[in-house]
């Protein structure tokens, strides 16, 4: 199926709202022009291919001189642009979906990992709203799905969004300390995890006991944990063996929603502090 079949089949085939329909195609065809004009082949590209459209396409007005070359230069667009950002956050939506049934119609073999291209930035200046029992079951089978097809840091990604289900902060996440993760028996012959989240001044704080759905998650990343780097005890470690940015479980969760038709164009947006703020069992209050 060429690109262009691809995305007419996608839309009409699909869920979203005629308005999302309308944005997506003018975004998605705006790509696919440019890869046509580039010689890029739209089912076999790198990031940087991405990156390159949006920045001649839309960024290089706000970005001036600076080049875009990666989470510095999303952060100052997001700092300095806020609309200009959340624009672009959409438009790496769009892609995000477009391959994703590229992916489910097995024309290409994965979605490719779009996170490192998002602001992050909140698309509502609202306080967090809680996602209702519908909305939090398509993100749990959105995280669910989340695998090596999404991101290499799968694991790590689905893990995130788990911690964030069990009511803690993305600033505690981040700084989660391995030294005070204990493993629990359960009554029922299973185990969890005991942890403490470090409050804003890096005391022991909170006492979580996780759900098994999280301390699952938990045992599945341990083994893949990325080797920190010397005197670093993070549980959550990214690139060079250190911890992940404040801003990567915004950026995740926002990429694990991308995924799926109900939660992409939410208003407001599926954050990390919305997930925080619904958390796994209870009942949300007025969404």
């Amino acid at each position: 199926m060429d690109p262009a079949t691809l995305l007419d089949d996608w839309l009409a085939t699909g869920t979203l709202r005629p308005s999302t329909q309308a944005a997506y195609r003018q975004e998605v065809t705006s790509w696919l022009t440019w890869c046509t004009a580039t010689g890029t082949d739209p089912y076999a590209f790198g990031i940087q291919h991405v990156a390159a459209w949006a920045d001649e396409r839309y960024l290089r007005p706000y970005l001036g001189t600076r080049p875009f070359d990666g989470p510095e230069a999303l952060a100052q667009l997001a700092e300095e642009h806020p609309e200009a950002a959340k624009s672009h956050d959409r438009r790496i939506t769009a892609l995000t979906q477009y391959y994703t049934a590229a992916a489910d119609r097995r024309i290409i073999r994965a979605a490719p990992d779009l996170t490192e291209l998002r602001s992050g930035l909140d698309r509502d200046a609202d306080a967090p709203k809680r996602l209702t029992a519908s909305e939090r079951t398509a993100f749990l089978i959105a995280a669910g799905g989340w695998g090596p097809h999404n991101s290499r840091n799968h694991l790590r990604d689905r893990l995130l969004a788990y911690l964030l289900l069990e009511g803690m902060r993305p600033g505690q996440i981040v700084r989660l300390d391995m030294r005070h993760l204990y493993e629990v028996p359960l009554p029922n012959g299973g185990a969890t995890y005991e942890v403490r989240a470090p409050d804003e001044h890096e005391n022991v704080g909170k006492q979580y006991v996780l759900d098994q759905v999280t301390a699952a998650a938990i045992h599945e990343y341990l083994p893949k944990r990325r080797k920190p780097a010397e005197g670093v005890h993070c549980l959550i470690i990214g690139e060079g063996g250190n911890g992940v940015v404040p801003e990567y479980p915004n950026r995740i969760v926002q990429q694990i929603a991308a995924t799926s038709p109900v939660l992409a164009q939410r208003t407001p947006p599926v954050t990390a502090d919305v997930l925080a703020h619904t958390g796994f069992w209870d009942t949300p209050a007025g969404g």
